[in-house]
Order: structure tokens, then sequence, then C-alpha cells
């Protein structure tokens, strides 16, 4: 009798003792893995608008167990494994983070508004100032999502799978999201959490490869930068032609192309009411969701898949593929132009605009005088429209591979 009053007292506790040893250790490690996370993005080691949700969500999920009508054992923020139409309505009334997650996260709605803010920040003039050196760096950076197609699918990953963790190496969380829905539904979750995950993990030992890749002396180059005034109509309406263009050729990411390029047309025509909405609250309430959700996927149960451990082992590699060609590609554009600087291929790398502050910092600390932010940013826009590219023709084309 006071056994069953406890265990109805203090279930999460009681759950410890009634569950596989397996999920038992699992849950135990994702509860501290959130402190860390969590931790790390407070003293801003890691990205902490993702981090501190996501880690919070982590140790939530994991520790807040309840033992359910039935004998069963569950939570009471979400279940992303439910699809019935009426099971999911009624569970929508019970789990709080529910009707979010099934009405933007699973939908790739929320990768939508994150693209508009993303957009809506991005000055396209940047890229225009050097269109060809931006988009060969963006091109040698998509590396790794090819090379990790390949490398998965010959260690048996079906078609599609290979093709959703390879999308890692882009580097674009929101274009991952994107892709897993559409080319692995059944490891939408595990791919999502590790892509984001590894997105502020690998950054973390990007600047340790720069350092690798260029020598100090290249990594201080100063780089002349020709002060291109592009006038606003005309970046209003290249950007309108780029939204057309990838639109009719990729009509399967329209929805994120659409996103990016109505967050830059906005900028460019100077809608001030819509910029500031987009840039701050759409763009700034999504990503807080976003981390809480994946937070909260985190749940023990859901990532013992098995194919799990090899998703992790992929999605470093992606971004670690990516990495080394981007910064090849600053080098090619080096050797071919001289007035560059290798570092700002790590740029080409498409997270606006984390990778790009990370090429500057690189450039600065070899060269306190040295500026290579602005083409820098311009490599990080282009690495965007280029892992769009990709994804669009991933989503295309691996129906046809047998």
């Amino acid at each position: 009798m006071y056994y069953d009053v406890a265990q109805n007292l203090f279930p999460g506790i009681f759950s410890f003792f009634v569950q596989d040893s397996a999920i038992v250790y699992a849950r135990i490690f994702l509860i501290l893995f959130g402190f860390l996370l969590a931790y790390l993005g407070y003293n801003r080691t890691l990205e902490p608008l993702i981090m501190v949700p996501m880690g919070i969500g982590m140790i939530a999920i994991n520790s807040g167990v309840l033992f359910m009508q039935g004998g069963g054992i569950g939570n009471i923020f979400l279940d992303p494994l439910v699809s019935d139409p009426a099971a999911l309505m009624n569970i929508m009334q019970i789990n709080f983070l529910q009707p979010i997650y099934n009405l933007t996260f699973s939908n790739g709605l929320i990768a939508c508004f994150v693209f508009f803010g993303i957009g809506a920040m991005s000055e396209i003039g940047f890229l225009l100032a050097r269109p060809w050196a931006s988009m060969t760096v963006a091109l040698f950076a998509e590396l790794g999502s090819f090379v990790t197609l390949v490398i998965g699918y010959k260690l048996g990953l079906p078609i599609g799978e290979a093709a959703a963790v390879g999308i890692i190496g882009g580097a674009d969380g929101p274009m991952v999201l994107f892709a897993s829905l559409m080319l692995a539904p059944k490891l939408f979750v595990p791919i999502s959490i590790i892509a984001y995950l590894y997105l502020s993990l690998t950054y973390a030992g990007y600047p340790y490869l720069i350092k690798l890749m260029v020598p100090e002396k290249y990594r201080g180059l100063t780089v002349e930068i020709k002060h291109v005034d592009v006038p606003k109509k005309q970046k209003f309406i290249f950007t309108i032609l780029m939204c057309f263009v990838l639109c009719l050729l990729l009509p399967v990411a329209a929805p994120l192309i659409m996103s990016f390029f109505l967050g830059v047309a906005i900028r460019e025509a100077q809608i001030e009411e819509y910029q500031k909405l987009l840039e701050s609250t759409i763009l700034y309430g999504s990503t807080l969701f976003l981390g809480l959700l994946l937070g909260v996927l985190c749940d023990a149960q859901t990532l013992m898949n098995p194919e799990v451990g090899l998703l992790v082992i992929l999605g470093c590699l992606a971004l670690l593929v990516s990495a080394i060609g981007g910064i090849i590609g600053g080098w090619v554009v080096y050797l071919v132009s001289k007035n560059y600087n290798p570092v700002i291929g790590i740029a080409g790398v498409s997270c606006v605009p984390t990778t790009a502050k990370l090429a500057q910092y690189a450039a600065k600390e070899a060269n306190p005088y040295a500026m290579i932010l602005p083409l820098a940013l311009g490599a990080n826009i282009s690495g965007v429209i280029v892992t769009a590219i990709a994804t669009g023709v991933f989503i295309s084309t691996v129906g046809l591979v047998k």
C-alpha cells in the first residue's frame, strides 16, 4: 500500500526501477547531457539560442516520466509517433507541445519561419560583391552532403535516409528538418536532433580545422574589397528572379526557397514593419520552440533506435568533409585571384552568420587589421542557396536510384 502511494506521488523516481536497464542508463545520460548543453549555451561555448531550451527540454522529458493508464510509461509533453487522426486529436488535448509539434515541426513550417528571419537578416549585396568567388566556395562546401550520401548508401542505409543525413553537411538546420521530413520520415526525429547537436558541437572544432589547413600568414591576409554600390532596385529584382528560377527548377524545395527570398525581398523593399517582425518575433520565437522541441524529442525510448549510432557518425562526417571542402574552395579562389583569404572558405558552410564570424575571428587573430567579414557573409548566403539546390536535387532524384 505505501509503495503504491509513493509510486503515485513520485512516478519519475519509481520509473527508474521498472524500466529496462538500457533505457534507464540512457535517461540518466540524457539528463546529464542536457545539463551540459544548457550550461555550454549559458557560457556561450555553444549557441545559447538553441542549446539552453534544448538542454532544459532534454532534462524535462527524461525526468518527467509518468505511469499512464493501462500500465504503460510515458509523458505529457508530446508523442512524435502518433499518426492515427483520432488518437492525435485526443492526445493534442493532453500533451501541451503536441499541437506545436504537429502543426509546425513535423510539416516543416517552423523551418520556413526560421528561413523568413534568415532572409530578412541577409544582405544580398555581400553576395553580389564577389558572386563567382562566393558561389565557388559554397559549391566546395557542399562536398560533405554528397560524400555522406555515397558512404551512407554503401553502408546499407536506404537511399532516402542516406540523402537526408547527407544534407547535414550543408550545415543548415531548417533544411535538414525539411529534407528528413521528405526523404526519411521514420528517422525524422533522430536526424533532426543529431543535425542540431552537431551544428553546435562541430563549430567548436572548426577554428582548429582552420588553423590546421591555413597557415597563419595566409589567415591574416588582407583582402581588397571593392565596394559595389548595387542599387536596391537591382537587388530586389535579382531576389525575385532567383526565387522564380529556383522554385521553377526545384519545386520540392519551393517552400524553403520562397521563405528565404521573401525575407530578403522584404529587407530590400525596406518594409520595416515586416522586417522587424521577421528578424525578432518570428525568428526568435521559432528558434525558441525549435530548441525546446528538439530537447523534448530526446526521449531515451525514441533515441534507442539501432540506426542512431550510424547517423551520429555520418552526421559528424558530413560536417567535417563540408568544412574541409569549403576551405579547399577558399584555397582555389585564392590561387586563381590572389586577392582572397582562404579562411573565407569555412563560411561556405551555410550557418548564417556563425561560420562567417568564425572566418573573421580566425583572420583577426592572425592579423588585427584583416577585414574579411563582408566576403564571408557573401559566401554564407551562397551556401544557403547551394544547400537549397542540393536538397531539391536529392529529393527529386533519390527515387531514380534502384
